[in-house]
């Protein structure tokens, strides 16, 4: 019987690495909304009804906020790990990301509220809250993916 060892392609540690830094974000920004509040929301640039509607978000709402950014976190560093888990995790993150949306643009009138923010005193449009959303997504798809495939081929054990 012969042992074959798998190579790890050099980009498994550039995507892991780009998913440590991109879920790192992630995860400053839910710490920084749950333990500094509405001060660090304004520093975001948002309008005070939107940090109202962040402030009355269901307690379900933010389990699901948390699984997603923390699981994007925990997948980045199974990918690192070259860890199989990565996949399951990353996909878990991913759905509680669209969970979020569904909530805030199907489930409550976050899609009103959230109509725009102020980013550097200018008014930031719903239709670039969209892009940036949609540019989240394909992240959290793209990353998913890369994980599925990386374990396909055995890269991640």
């Amino acid at each position: 019987m012969t042992d074959m060892t798998v190579k790890t392609p050099w980009h498994l540690w550039a995507v892991g690495a780009v998913a440590v830094f991109w879920n790192a974000y992630g995860g400053y920004d839910y710490t920084m909304s749950m333990t500094k509040g509405a001060a660090y929301l304004a520093s975001a640039g948002m309008t005070p009804d939107q940090i109202a509607y962040y402030e009355a978000m269901p307690v379900w709402m933010t389990a699901i906020w948390a699984i997603g950014v923390w699981g994007g976190v925990l997948g980045s560093l199974l990918l690192l790990l070259r860890n199989k888990l990565a996949f399951p995790v990353f996909a878990v993150s991913f759905g509680a990301f669209l969970v979020s949306r569904v909530y805030t643009y199907g489930l409550s009138d976050g899609g009103k509220v959230m109509g725009f923010m102020m980013q550097d005193g200018v008014k930031v449009a719903s239709s670039m809250i969209m892009i940036i959303q949609t540019f989240i997504a394909a992240g959290c798809a793209f990353f998913t993916w890369y994980a599925w495939t990386m374990s396909k081929r055995g890269i991640l054990r």
